[in-house]
């Protein structure tokens, strides 16, 4: 339902986005059946799209061409895909979107080297595109996901982070692809500067405020809403906002040190969801997400006027709001 509502924003975008559905089927092809299967698997698997939607949504404040345009919100949704397989292996995730992931259906070594493959389609993708600042921040992008991808590994099963650290993963793990989504968008179609540069702390904001979502949504939706447990991301090491605004509280310490062993029955993780449910953290997480929506906001409001004005606003609403 969510997803549909999310469809019906950019409902008018449908044929640019179906065009660049097929081109995304196109780039996995490749000569190895394997790989076929894993990437279709993959794509197939579903997703939002929102990269791709901000890439054209972005451009619209250029000289908008589709044809061109392709060449950069296809590999910019190749690398978001790249990180999903990557991201499976690091958290030994069996279920995505209800599905199973490559790493499951296959094995580890397939998930890898199909990141891996589709990561690298992502650069041959944007060869079609001249301009070399399109080529500088899309690898700049690539790179910094990969450290983001290391970072997240070394700081798994650490409870005692800062927030500090919380904001500076989530930034490379999500919000730094969505700005550089917006930023080449502008980029590529040849809109000012001062516009791409607007788009670009947009899609920042946008997607710090996502990704809190996100994480909030991991504990506060049922397991059915998910496609996976609720609670998975502490279960698998990873230190959401929530579980940082708990892990001093003395009613909550000793029960999240004993999540991350992994010894945690179905009942005591459902007991303890339940827990974090009640808390405070969930409210406090959520406000912090809604100061980068209206950050967000703010950056809309300076760009020139523009039919896709009101349409980033809009999905940047139902990005922070959303309830799955």
């Amino acid at each position: 339902m969510e997803k549909m509502k999310l469809k019906m924003l950019y409902s008018d975008m449908r044929s640019d986005l179906d065009l660049i559905e097929k081109e995304l089927e196109i780039a996995v092809n490749s000569s190895s059946d394997l790989l076929n299967e894993a990437s279709l698997h993959l794509l197939h698997a579903g997703g939002k799209r929102i990269r791709p939607v901000f890439v054209l949504l972005a451009a619209k404040f250029g000289h908008y061409q589709i044809e061109q345009i392709k060449h950069v919100a296809v590999p910019l949704e190749l690398i978001h895909m790249a990180s999903l397989v990557h991201d499976d292996v690091i958290d030994d995730s069996e279920m995505r979107r209800g599905q199973p992931t490559v790493k499951a259906q296959w094995n580890n070594r397939v998930a890898m080297y199909t990141g891996d493959f589709i990561f690298a389609r992502a650069l041959e993708y944007i060869t079609n595109i001249q301009n070399p600042k399109a080529h500088q921040i899309l690898s700049y992008t690539m790179v910094e996901i990969c450290v983001g991808e290391i970072i997240q590994i070394e700081d798994k099963f650490k409870l005692d982070q800062r927030l500090q650290d919380y904001f500076r993963r989530i930034k490379r793990k999500t919000a730094l692809l969505i700005a550089s989504s917006c930023q080449l968008g502008a980029v590529v179609s040849g809109a000012d500067e001062k516009t791409a540069n607007h788009l670009k702390r947009f899609g920042y904001y946008v997607g710090m405020s996502f990704q809190i979502i996100d994480d909030i949504l991991d504990i506060t939706s049922t397991d059915k809403e998910l496609g996976k447990p609720a609670g998975s991301d502490l279960i698998q090491g990873n230190i959401t906002l929530p579980i940082l605004f708990l892990k001093d509280s003395p009613e909550f310490r000793s029960d999240l040190e004993y999540a991350l062993t992994g010894n945690m029955s179905e009942d005591e993780r459902l007991a303890l969801v339940k827990r974090i449910r009640e808390s405070d953290a969930i409210e406090k997480s959520k406000a912090i997400s809604n100061r980068y929506l209206q950050k967000a906001l703010k950056e809309i409001d300076a760009l020139p006027a523009s039919l896709a004005k009101k349409s980033l606003r809009d999905i940047a609403l139902y990005m922070g709001k959303r309830k799955f």
